[in-house]
């Protein structure tokens, strides 16, 4: 007997893996998953991986989110953010969901689209990755050809760079050259975690102002 989809839980902070998914397979399970949810999926040809995150996961999204929206304002540069859509492509049999994701260099090519798709559009210029376990998910960017990938972990930020396909560890950003993003991601979670994200946010745009 076959499982449905709905009788199949994952409980936050854990991961499911399924192996030889078809691409109508995995369009059938993102149709019936829905937009309006918590789970995030990753396939690379074949394997098919649902995660459930943890609550301090979406927070810290939301906050890193935040503080590259706050940069990119102040220092005029156009963007449009895509947040946690799916980016697919069926010729390479890749997908993967970033926790948050920008458009930078690349917006005018996604202005007034409300989905990606990898086989016409170009990939975000930023993905942004909350505590990536999985391999197979950091994988998926390259082969997509993501640019610039950010992973926050308990230890920090990390930058990679996608040079020759492969991703490359760096302590700068491109996007944003001249600024100690590393530094600024790193205090300012912490600063949210001892006084709080409103205070931690207002002490962000005082720096901001203060160094931009």
């Amino acid at each position: 007997m076959l499982l449905e989809l709905q009788q199949i839980i994952v409980n936050p902070g854990q991961q499911m893996l399924l192996k030889d998914i078809s691409w109508p397979q995995l369009e059938n399970i993102l149709e019936e998953m829905g937009e309006r949810r918590a789970a995030r999926i990753s396939y690379s040809d074949g394997w098919l991986e649902i995660m459930v995150p943890l609550p301090e996961h979406e927070k810290d999204k939301e906050l890193i989110g935040d503080l590259v929206k706050i940069l990119l304002d102040k220092l005029e540069i156009d963007f449009e953010p895509f947040g946690s859509t799916t980016l697919k492509n069926e010729r390479m049999r890749q997908a993967v969901e970033p926790d948050t994701s920008f458009y930078i260099q690349n917006q005018a090519a996604v202005i007034g689209k409300n989905r990606i798709d990898l086989n016409i559009d170009p990939p975000p210029d930023l993905a942004i990755e909350i505590d990536i376990t999985s391999r197979t998910k950091f994988n998926n960017y390259e082969i997509l050809g993501v640019l610039e990938l950010w992973r926050y972990k308990q230890q920090g930020l990390e930058i990679f760079l996608l040079q020759e396909g492969k991703y490359i560890k760096s302590q700068s950003s491109p996007n944003f050259p001249n600024i100690p993003i590393i530094e600024l991601v790193n205090e300012y979670v912490q600063q949210c975690l001892t006084i709080g994200r409103s205070q931690a946010m207002r002490n962000f745009r005082t720096w901001v102002k203060d160094n931009l």
